[in-house]
């Protein structure tokens, strides 16, 4: 995704004007006297806030142009909402909008389809949310955004989990200048049987490999789960003398694994 291409929707970012504080003020008193060219002025002076946004969303595989437009959809939401007699900076206040109109536009384009009342759900809590985090100074519970809505609190629960935008297995989540380490070396798959299957026959074919006195140790202590002060008294022997065969028989299974 190239951002910082000259032109994006037929707009040459490299010719953006940029506004000042004082002359944002003056163009949104004109436009809230009814002056429409004065809300044109105000959204092209903030396009370049549109393009800063969307170099957040560069790895989702959206066309530039297409996050631009939505991105101008939001800008334009917030310069209708935004009140002067707040003081806030305009772009503090847009920022989040137009953030939540890309987001609403993935979550719509998602290959991972969510039902129409599961997403309307959602989107009534977040903005339950704000207005409850607006009045209270502080960041609702689930259980108070639930009362709210006069809706059980398990079901805004799994709303706002299914509109989530799904993480790619690949997506690097650290690098150190070496390999990256990707979002798949972190998870496991437990419940891929034929995965097991094979590891099982994998253990079993090295447990051959070892003594009966090995196998006993790691039956008793890996599949019967007890401890080593246990399999020590069941066996006769001391504790040490089960961790240094245990240590020892586990060396030798995975040598042949």
């Amino acid at each position: 995704m190239l951002v910082n291409k000259v032109e994006i929707c037929g707009v040459n970012t490299s010719k953006l004007p940029v506004l000042s504080n004082e002359e944002m003020q003056k163009l949104f008193r004109r436009m809230q006297q009814g002056e429409p060219s004065a809300r044109d002025k105000l959204i092209q002076g903030n396009l370049r806030l549109v393009l800063s946004v969307i170099q957040r969303f560069n790895n989702r595989g959206e066309h530039v142009d297409d996050l631009f437009q939505v991105g101008c959809i939001g800008l334009m939401k917030a310069i209708d909402n935004f009140d002067l007699s707040q003081n806030v900076r305009f772009s503090t206040y847009a920022v989040p909008m137009i953030i939540g109109e890309i987001r609403r536009f993935l979550r719509d384009n998602n290959p991972v389809r969510v039902s129409r009342s599961l997403r309307d759900i959602a989107y009534k809590a977040l903005q339950v949310r704000d207005i409850l985090a607006g009045r209270n100074g502080r960041e609702p519970s689930f259980s108070e955004i639930a009362a709210e809505m006069k809706i059980p609190r398990e079901e805004i629960i799994l709303a706002l989990e299914a509109i989530q935008d799904p993480v790619s297995l690949f997506e690097p989540v650290y690098h150190d200048g070496g390999d990256p380490i990707y979002v798949m070396d972190q998870i496991g798959d437990e419940k891929n049987v034929d995965t097991n299957w094979l590891e099982g026959i994998s253990v079993r074919e090295a447990l051959q490999k070892l003594g009966e006195r090995e196998k006993l140790i790691l039956t008793l202590r890996f599949y019967e789960g007890k401890t080593q002060m246990e399999v020590a008294e069941e066996i006769g022997i001391s504790q040490a003398q089960v961790s240094r065969l245990e240590k020892a028989a586990l060396n030798h299974m995975r040598k042949h694994m």
